[in-house]
């Protein structure tokens, strides 16, 4: 039985599509999201109103990992195969999405105090004493990070360390076979709809009390995985036009950033995302028919 997997940019619809294939097919949908799994953020984090499995599973201080995603993940698509029905994978985090289809390789742990020790490199030696010496250990990836980029310079220092690159010779992260028979999906946006899509996403987000979701969620503990979640800086301390006007900002960044990740994907399809969920859903249905013939609900 074939495994549908939905990837696109936020505010490309995958939501109302996934809903949508999943009225047409037997099918239980699953989030591939690094924030929707956090409860207490609906608003902001935009989840559906869907039964959708993997959503607000963990409470805002639970320190999440990409490891722990993936063993959830697998059950539930194994779970909802043994059921007989399709599992229908939606997001717009692309490492989540490809944890939850494969068995993700991931990085041996950074030796102990690793982070500490490069970062007191970074800060007290400066910026370009630590590239100059990631350019020792990993030319490909000092040639790929920025010196001021401070995050990734340390990430990358720490994988040198035990082995690994930040940037390997082979993109091994979608190198490996999905462990069921899948059809992945882009969904492909033209850009300017894609862009008045986020600023009225965003205006409508504080019409429906973000502000007042963000202030709960600061007042009690919150991870910091959590705290990464687009939009709760600005919503927190911005006046509210200055804080849509930065919030439309960033997430247009994401935006180009998962489009970056829909590249990387062997095998992703691309469909139209321009026109009506019914219709987008239909040609996914389609498409996952001329690989295995699909339950009908």
């Amino acid at each position: 039985m074939t495994v549908i997997g939905i990837f696109g940019p936020t505010a490309s619809g995958k939501s109302p599509i996934g809903e949508a294939v999943a009225e047409r097919v037997s099918a239980d949908l699953v989030s591939a999201d690094a924030l929707q799994v956090y409860r207490g953020l609906p608003i902001l984090t935009n989840q559906s109103v869907a039964a959708t499995r993997l959503v607000a599973v963990w409470p805002l201080d639970h320190e999440a990992s990409v490891g722990e995603y993936a063993a959830l993940a697998h059950a539930a698509i194994d779970e909802i195969l043994a059921a007989g029905r399709t599992p229908v994978v939606v997001g717009g985090t692309g490492l989540y999405l490809r944890a939850a289809l494969a068995d993700l390789a991931l990085p041996p742990a950074p030796a102990p105090g690793a982070r500490e020790r490069w970062a007191r490199l970074y800060d007290g030696e400066g910026a370009d004493a630590a590239h100059a010496r990631l350019a020792e250990v990993d030319p490909r990836a000092a040639a790929a990070v920025h010196v001021n980029d401070r995050r990734r310079v340390l990430r990358a220092l720490e994988l040198a360390e035990v082995g690994e690159s930040l940037v390997p010779a082979e993109d091994r992260l979608w190198a490996q076979q999905t462990r069921h028979p899948t059809l992945i999906v882009g969904l492909d946006v033209p850009k300017p709809v894609l862009e008045r899509r986020i600023e009225e996403r965003t205006r409508a987000m504080f019409e429906a009390g973000v502000e007042d979701e963000v202030r709960r969620a600061l007042a009690g503990p919150i991870s910091t995985t959590a705290r990464k979640t687009l939009g709760l800086d600005e919503v927190s301390t911005l006046p509210r036009e200055e804080a849509i006007a930065a919030l439309v900002v960033r997430t247009r960044r994401y935006a180009a950033y998962q489009r970056k990740w829909m590249r990387r994907v062997p095998g992703l399809v691309m469909v139209d995302a321009d026109r009506p969920p019914g219709d987008i859903a239909d040609d996914i249905v389609a498409l996952a028919r001329t690989r295995e013939r699909l339950p009908r609900p």
